[in-house]
């Protein structure tokens, strides 16, 4: 006796039709997820925005939200110079006081710039460096905190992690030839660890000259607030 075959076809939708509403949901929580955690964003018209990463011919003009130690600091944002490797300017991270303030405290204590010897990692006179400088105590003042938590916050490296601020003044032809700011020697790298990042601050400006130029970067863009 032949039986009746039962059609299965309706309830092979409905679990085709409730994975897919699965799966919708699971991706859709996924999105909100990422996007308030900022790892994700939604892509705006805004020109500024429209640029290429690598696009070295355009300035992602990023506004960068104030803190309490930035009073009167003018309007301030990032400027993308290079990704390879990765340089950036942070117009006006320091105040005009501020640039005054440390050039006071460093002027009396200047001294012929020294290079590190690769092979003892102790400092030397040379050639290739001619400046003059100073290094400044960690968290020497309340002015210089707050410049280091600025620096901390910007590059995401906390301040006990950093080196003292070091003050440098070039003359009229002096010059610090094309380095690595990276130590070589195992004396500094177990002292104080390696160096990841630098940040470079201008305290004044001059006509001509004075810019910071990274040889091997790609389009070779001197680095000028």
């Amino acid at each position: 006796m032949a039986k009746p075959r039962l059609s299965r076809v309706p309830a092979r939708r409905s679990s085709s039709s409730t994975m897919f509403l699965t799966l919708l949901i699971m991706f859709t929580f996924l999105v909100l997820i990422l996007l308030a955690l900022g790892i994700l964003s939604i892509p705006t018209s805004n020109s500024r925005s429209s640029h290429k990463p690598n696009d070295l011919s355009s300035i992602v003009h990023n506004v960068v939200d104030k803190n309490d130690y930035d009073e009167g600091v003018g309007e301030q944002w990032v400027e993308v110079i290079s990704w390879e490797p990765r340089a950036f300017i942070y117009h006006n991270f320091l105040s005009k006081e501020e640039c005054e303030y440390l050039i006071d405290l460093a002027k009396p204590h200047m001294e012929k710039s020294t290079v590190v010897d690769s092979e003892t990692g102790k400092s030397k006179d040379s050639r290739v460096r001619t400046s003059s400088g100073t290094f400044l105590p960690r968290g020497r003042d309340k002015i210089i905190r707050n410049i280091e938590q600025r620096i901390a916050d910007f590059t995401f490296i906390p301040v006990e992690h950093g080196e003292g601020l070091q003050v440098l003044h070039y003359e009229v032809g002096q010059k610090y030839e094309p380095h690595f700011d990276y130590f070589m020697d195992e004396f500094n790298t177990k002292n104080g660890g390696q160096r990841i990042a630098t940040v470079l601050m201008y305290l004044s400006d001059v006509e001509e000259g004075g810019e910071t130029v990274f040889p091997s970067a790609k389009g070779n863009i001197s680095a000028v607030p």
